[in-house]
């Protein structure tokens, strides 16, 4: 089945099957913003094995926008005020990249809190990506990120760290992106109830979930990355260097290059360190090191998010059945028949 995307009506007009609604709020900065809703519908429409998918585009007021990217969000975006008298299937919230510390003096802070509060009660899940899952365990239990040492940056070896609805059908062993600055302690989210779904011994959680009336799921990593992704932020990285916009050089991402394609990013660091000039990123070697990329992340990430889907399609169904007997009772009431009784088991 296909991923529909629908505007603000929430409708497209040749849905004729049952289908699952999610919303997708966006906050990723301008560079990425197109190429973030490629990656989730890229994902969600390997994931849906079977579920047709209407997919609804939000915008977050207070994330600082180009009058490009305002141009693309006027076309294809719903304002966030419009989600508030919906009920979704599912919601995916984005991160962005942070301009403070403390996330609670971002200027789209009290928008997003509203949010993390609204989803709890108007979804049946919501995935909450990178900066998102930061900032939704601060305002739901007070847990802090923690600034890292450095960028953890790179694939990494993630271990299944318990059976669970969502990881049903996952390796036990899985290799996940990362691309942050903080992190979130695994002891600090399991003394407030949330369950580690997948770990890394070098990266920390990886995915982690804790049930509401509406089930949180968590990603510190980037399933919905694509092969190239993590190249072209380290493309951005190394321009920021040669644009002097940070000190040092950025290291290159691990577990991502094979020892042919290091090599020769090594070999223009090196240039790059000894002729700072940012015409020299014209020569990053994008093309030679993309023929040796893999999406080693691409089955657990499918199978990670046909879980998911599995459960809004389920959850779905389960509240329609309620609705359904609902107006049975109310019906035979108003007859006069009273409340419908159970069967007897046969014997």
């Amino acid at each position: 089945m296909p991923v529909y995307l629908v505007g603000e009506s929430g409708v497209h007009e040749s849905a004729a099957a049952p289908s699952i609604h999610i919303g997708l709020i966006n906050n990723m900065p301008d560079a990425a913003l197109k190429a973030t809703e490629r990656q989730f519908l890229s994902l969600l429409d390997a994931a849906a094995d079977g579920i047709e998918v209407h997919l609804s585009l939000y915008a977050l007021p207070g994330v600082p926008r180009s009058e490009m990217a305002k141009s693309h969000l006027d076309r294809f975006y719903s304002g966030i005020e419009n989600v508030w008298d919906r009920h979704l299937d599912g919601l995916i919230v984005t991160g962005t990249e942070p301009k403070t510390q403390n996330l609670r003096d971002e200027p789209y802070w009290e928008i997003l809190a509203k949010v993390i509060d609204w989803a709890g009660h108007h979804t049946h899940s919501t995935v909450w990506s990178c900066l998102a899952a930061h900032a939704a365990v601060l305002h739901l239990d007070g847990v802090g990120r923690r600034r890292l040492a450095e960028k953890r940056f790179g694939v990494f070896e993630c271990d299944r760290a318990a059976h669970h609805p969502l990881t049903a059908g996952v390796p036990a062993h899985l290799r996940m992106p990362h691309s942050r600055w903080n992190d979130l302690p695994e002891s600090a989210l399991t003394d407030c109830g949330y369950r580690i779904l997948t770990r890394s011994r070098d990266g920390g959680v990886d995915a982690f979930a804790k049930p509401r009336k509406s089930l949180f799921v968590f990603f510190q990593g980037h399933p919905e990355y694509q092969a190239n992704t993590l190249l072209l932020e380290y493309r951005r990285d190394i321009g920021r260097y040669l644009r002097c916009e940070r000190d040092t050089y950025p290291p290159m991402p691990e577990g991502y290059f094979d020892q042919c394609t290091a090599e020769l990013f090594a070999a223009f660091q090196v240039r790059c360190l000894s002729h700072r000039r940012v015409e020299l990123l014209a020569d990053f070697p994008a093309a030679e090191a993309e023929k040796n990329i893999s999406k080693t992340w691409h089955a657990a990430s499918t199978r990670l998010y046909a879980n998911w889907l599995a459960r809004l399609q389920a959850q779905q169904e389960r509240q329609a059945k309620k609705r359904v007997r609902r107006k049975y009772v109310q019906r035979a009431r108003t007859v006069g028949l009273g409340a419908p009784q159970p069967m007897a088991e046969a014997q």
